[in-house]
């Protein structure tokens, strides 16, 4: 029995070196574009998992769309990945390309939050003291027109 596993195990281990990597794709995406539209693509699978019902009523096709930009198609983009992720050097290169590129996006966007929460806040705040301002010209007019009754009714009196 101890044989018969010896010679299992050992077979099982030979049988799972033999692995074929996929040839070069003689119109290979090169890894600059692959990080561009996997960038692209990321963010479209995002944009599906917040809103996907929006996207099919408008008739959005984002990976068409994508394949277009990119003068690809899908075949070749599914040849091209495979060749990459076959070397898995490359491809961890392209994917951390991909991350930098997403970590940057959401830096920039949450930027420009914060400047547009700025810019409300100022806009709130610009309100806040125009609304006081005008508050204190009605008090002080209704001041000096009090100012100006007494001194007229004195007038009168006199």
């Amino acid at each position: 029995m101890k044989y018969f596993c010896s010679i299992a195990v050992v077979l099982i281990l030979f049988s799972c070196q033999h692995v074929e990597r996929p040839e070069k794709p003689e119109n290979l995406i090169s890894q600059e574009t692959m990080v561009s539209l996997l960038t692209e693509v990321y963010l479209g699978n995002a944009a599906r998992s917040i809103d996907n019902k929006h996207i099919r009523e408008q008739g959005i096709k984002l990976d068409s769309f994508l394949f277009a930009k990119y003068n690809v198609d899908s075949l070749q983009f599914a040849k091209s990945n495979a060749y990459y992720t076959a070397d898995l050097d490359t491809y961890n290169d392209i994917i951390s390309k991909v991350q930098q590129r997403l970590q940057v996006l959401k830096k920039n966007e949450n930027e420009r939050k914060l400047e547009e929460n700025a810019e409300r806040k100022a806009a709130q705040d610009s309100l806040v003291e125009k609304q006081y301002l005008e508050a204190e010209i009605d008090t002080a007019q209704a001041r000096s027109k009090s100012l100006i009754e007494s001194v007229t009714s004195e007038q009168e009196e006199n």
